[in-house]
């Protein structure tokens, strides 16, 4: 990787990790669950390429960058803070932001609340739906009533965080290389009773996806042993108080230009629909879904999602 550089800045009281790559127009590419820089690995030196200046940071919480203990440090007003801040940091008025999983509903809500820095958005996995009716929470307990939900099994602070750290390189190889990209995932949680594990029922195996190294996982452990899994896990014990402190996430709509990708099997499909955001987001270029991809699609499928990107770039205004 001998293209991307490191160092850390310094936005909104905290330093974060961040990797970059190349020089012309900011691309601020964001990582989401239980991720980091990494997963944009195939995306930095592609996008340097083609002429543009990627950057991925660590998201507080993750990798390298800070990672404040309270639950409430990881709201959405406090990352759109964190992302604006490196903006500013970086000495660039406006960026592209891309983002996936976690980090998509940052770039979304990047474009939303913050237009006048943030010019496009390409969100993977996770579209923009805008304000649920309910809180969360409340929303996800009416929808599944008696089952297991992996949103509401995270919500207890430390009861995720000692499964997942207990084994680290079994935690990572389960959810990266297991069934958890894929519908069986969310088939395999819906059997689970209230009080299972997340990794209970999940399969854990010997072999590795040709996208994914031995050395690929084994960076992974070592960024999450040094992090923990504390800060990701925040993110999902703000989604109610983000709905309290976003009200105007009901009303909103994303004018810029904007590309939706998703994998063919990844298991937000199962839950999240994606016709919705035709009306909210009335300059969506594209919704597209890449065959046979899971859940990781950057990861996954690289050659497809850099030439949907470098295409998506190279269309905008200049």
């Amino acid at each position: 990787m001998s293209h991307v550089t490191h160092r850390t800045v310094e936005t909104h009281g905290i330093r974060l990790h961040i990797a970059e790559a190349g020089q012309g127009p900011l691309v601020l590419l964001l990582h989401g669950w239980p991720e980091s820089w990494y997963s944009w690995r195939h995306q930095l030196p592609a996008l340097a390429a083609a002429g543009y200046h990627a950057v991925a940071p660590d998201v507080r919480g993750y990798g390298q960058s800070d990672k404040p203990w309270p639950v409430e440090a990881y709201s959405m007003k406090t990352l759109l803070a964190d992302l604006t801040g490196l903006l500013d940091a970086l000495g660039e008025k406006t960026a592209v932001v891309v983002g996936h999983d976690w980090g998509a509903a940052m770039a979304w809500n990047c474009a939303a609340l913050r237009p006048e820095r943030f010019r496009a958005v390409v969100g993977m996995s996770v579209p923009f739906l805008g304000r649920a009716p309910l809180p969360p929470t409340q929303l996800f307990k009416q929808m599944f009533q008696d089952d297991w939900v992996y949103i509401l099994h995270f919500q207890k602070p430390g009861v995720a965080e000692a499964e997942f750290e207990a084994d680290i390189p079994r935690t990572l190889r389960t959810l990266f290389a297991g069934s958890t990209g894929t519908h069986a995932s969310a088939l395999v949680s819906r059997t689970k009773k209230k009080g299972a594990g997340f990794l209970e029922g999940l399969d854990t195996p010997t072999t590795l996806p040709d996208w994914l190294t031995e050395a690929d996982l084994a960076y992974m452990v070592e960024e999450a042993r040094g992090s923990g899994f504390r800060g990701g896990l925040n993110r999902y014990r703000n989604m109610d108080r983000d709905w309290e402190e976003l009200p105007e996430l009901a009303t909103v709509r994303i004018l810029q230009p904007a590309l939706f990708l998703v994998g063919e099997q990844d298991s937000t499909r199962a839950y999240s629909p994606t016709e919705p955001m035709r009306a909210l987001v009335p300059h969506l270029q594209d919704l597209r879904v890449v065959s046979g991809a899971g859940h990781w699609l950057q990861q996954e499928k690289p050659q497809e999602v850099n030439a949907a990107l470098v295409a998506f770039l190279q269309g905008l205004p200049a």
